[in-house]
């Protein structure tokens, strides 16, 4: 398992932190992850065989936030 913290941008409050983590823990090899709204980040964990930081990114980008 790796481990990565995404810098999450665009989130307002709670519900867009339940969207981040809904987002997120859907992906393939994600087996958890934890969003904030302060600072604005996620922290996820995954199976580097199934899935990439930047495909984490991009399923953030692809629900409307941004993602570094």
């Amino acid at each position: 398992m790796e481990t990565t913290t995404l810098k999450i941008g665009g989130m307002t409050c709670m519900g867009c932190v339940a969207s981040v983590t809904r987002v997120l823990k859907a992906a393939p090899g994600v087996a958890d992850a934890q969003v904030t709204l302060t600072p604005p980040q996620a922290r996820v964990q995954f199976d580097g065989a199934l899935t990439s930081k930047d495909k984490l990114k991009t399923a953030v980008e692809d629900a409307g936030y941004d993602a570094a």
